[in-house]
């Protein structure tokens, strides 16, 4: 139910309908008080005007000069002696919504504006956005409002929000509002606008409820498919769900901590554009109840599964980073270690049958492998750089990557977090990481969305005398959260540390699968033989899996006529190849002798698929 004054209709000056009674109306007409599928669509009179012809109508803005244009016609009103000032708020929105009348911006231009105006009347401009909340009729001038109040809005502006943010085009911008002030009413809001999936429905349905146990019911029955849902999903879900009070109380349904556990272990994956679990507010708390209530049941595969996803991530992945108390986290560790180790828990992934789908042979040697090079491999005393090569549960299928360790810190989530350190394959094997007196930029991580959209994270890498240097920095200047970005310093590590720790990176084993294990050694018999198919005028590109099919081993390569006699123009003819050698059962070492064996005999292009090229 929502607040009394929630429901009065509020006008603006001009009598038209705001936006938030529109939506309040709308809302109230659900039938059996149910959230509405989707959001409405604004009303007419709160679309732009567009009386005037093709020939006087202004082209829209760009997003810097629409910024610069609302901070124009704004920062007059939220500096004293404005009328913000001390003055009627009614006054001042009027303003507002008339100056934004004429302007040719995108709402989204406008919150960006306001996100970063300066407010010298600080309950001036938290007035002024409140009157533009509740009674604001069109939706630029309800996206100032809704932007002030992201900076300055208070737990009372919650239920005004969450109506407002039923309104087609402002969702966005009330979600990211809403959050600081009131986590799980910006999750429902989300799922409520982007119902689409029928399963999201039904969960949106059950968490609005505020029946705990239909809602916990609704996690366990897994209408949606949690398993295939984002990062950013998965927290929307475990807030909109309440997921840390369901699992608070003394007795809690073993399916709901599998089901917790894997919503977390969804958090901390890497395939979006910040990492999730860092900014679900409850995670500590989650993590302790899972860890801890896990602990006490029975060992089942998924169970184990989840447990050992969690371990990897505390040791070394985003979730260190996380608010623990002073050695909590350890204690948590510690815990896993000594339940994963246990004889009934190590047995329990057996050995699968050579007969047994590529799929499950895997899942079973991964629960087996990541164990054990966790907790009785792991250095007992690391030095100041430390390098672990992490394969995830095969069914999340994530990227397998380089982690590094400065002083006990995770490098990448801490001073890039939009993305995973690259695969071992790109720094390990390749030898970009020895350090040589010659100054060499190395790529640690690059964005979940490419390099050119988000940007990576590089170094130079140098050996001075006795030392290995890690200096000059590249990575942008912000983290996904929009707060700066650490200042990275020069880090010097002893040199002959620094090649023993490289050394067992690169020599770390049992991380990898068959025909992961073929593409590397494929890969490495190119790198000692490159004529292989330079005779044929091509070029290695990539080998490694295929990853739709990560149980199928690929080779990319150039065609370009002039290669081998080291003349081929770059701007002449050129073709992509792509061999796939499927998981045939034999060994990896004879599957790539092989491959190297027949690359030397016969052109690839006869049995390669050609995939493209220049005209």
């Amino acid at each position: 139910m929502s607040a009394p004054e929630e429901r009065r209709p509020l006008t603006s000056r001009t009598s038209l309908l705001s936006l938030h009674a529109y939506a309040r109306a709308r809302l109230d007409a659900e039938p059996e008080g149910r959230l509405p599928e989707g959001c409405y669509p604004p009303p007419e009179h709160a679309l732009p005007p567009d009386d005037a012809g093709p020939s006087d109508r202004a082209a829209p803005l760009r997003h810097r000069e629409a910024v610069d244009a609302v901070h124009e016609a704004l920062d007059p009103l939220l500096v004293p002696p404005g009328p913000a000032s001390g003055g009627d708020p009614g006054t001042t929105a009027e303003v507002v919504r008339h100056r934004l009348a004429r302007l040719p911006v995108s709402g989204r231009s406008v919150a960006s504006a306001v996100a970063d105006l300066p407010l010298a009347d600080e309950p001036a401009a938290r007035a002024l956005g409140r009157h533009l909340v509740r009674t604001a009729p069109d939706l630029a001038s309800a996206h100032v409002g809704i932007a002030l109040l992201a900076r300055l809005g208070e737990p009372a502006d919650v239920p005004y929000l969450r109506v407002l943010g039923l309104v087609q085009g402002l969702t966005r911008v009330v979600v990211r509002a809403l959050e600081p002030l009131d986590a799980r009413a910006a999750a429902l809001l989300h799922l409520t606008c982007h119902s689409e999936r029928p399963g999201l429905r039904v969960l949106a349905d059950a968490f609005a409820s505020g029946d705990p146990r239909a809602a916990a019911a609704a996690l366990i029955d897994d209408p949606l498919g949690i398993d295939t849902v984002s990062p950013s999903q998965a927290r929307l879900l475990a807030d909109a769900a309440d997921l840390a009070g369901l699992l608070r109380g003394g007795r809690t349904d073993p399916r709901l901590l599998v089901r917790a556990g894997r919503l977390l272990v969804r958090m901390t994956g890497q395939r979006d554009y910040r990492t999730e679990v860092l900014r679900y507010r409850d995670a500590v708390e989650v993590f302790e109840t899972v860890v801890r209530r896990t602990c006490g049941l029975p060992p089942t595969v998924e169970r184990a599964a989840v447990l050992l996803s969690l371990a990897l991530d505390l040791d070394s992945g985003p979730s260190h980073l996380l608010p623990w108390r002073e050695g909590q986290r350890e204690q948590l560790l510690d815990a896993l270690g000594a339940l994963l180790t246990s004889p009934e828990w190590a047995a329990l992934p057996g050995r699968a049958d050579a007969s047994a789908p590529p799929e499950v042979r895997h899942r079973a040697a991964w629960l087996r492998g990541a164990a054990e090079r966790l907790f009785a491999s792991r250095p007992v005393s690391p030095g100041r750089l430390r390098i672990e090569v992490v394969a995830h549960d095969p069914v999340e299928r994530e990227p397998v990557e380089t982690r590094f360790l400065i002083d006990g810190r995770p490098l990448v989530p801490e001073a890039f977090g939009r993305g995973p350190g690259h695969s071992p394959e790109y720094l390990l094997d390749s030898g970009d990481l020895a350090a040589t007196g010659e100054p060499r930029e190395v790529q640690l991580a690059e964005a979940w969305c490419t390099e050119g959209c988000c940007g990576a994270l590089g170094v130079i890498v140098v050996r001075e005398g006795d030392e290995v240097v890690w200096r000059d920095w590249s990575h942008p200047a912000r983290l996904p959260d929009g707060s700066p970005a650490p200042s990275l310093p020069v880090y010097r590590f002893d040199a002959a540390a620094y090649d023993a720790e490289l050394a067992r990176g690169v020599g770390e084993e049992g991380w990898s699968w068959p025909a992961r294990d073929t593409g590397r050694l494929l890969a490495a018999g190119l790198r000692a033989r490159p004529e292989l198919l330079a005779r044929w005028d091509a070029r290695p590109l990539h080998a490694g899996v295929d990853t739709r099919d990560p149980y199928t081993t690929v080779l990319w390569f150039l065609y370009r006529p002039g290669i081998f006699e080291g003349e081929d123009d770059e701007r002449g003819p050129w073709l992509h190849f792509v061999w796939r050698l499927p998981d045939d059962g034999a060994e990896p070492r004879e599957r790539a002798a092989a491959a190297l064996r027949r690359l030397a005999e016969e052109d690839p292009r006869g049995y390669a698929e050609c995939r493209g090229g220049g005209r």
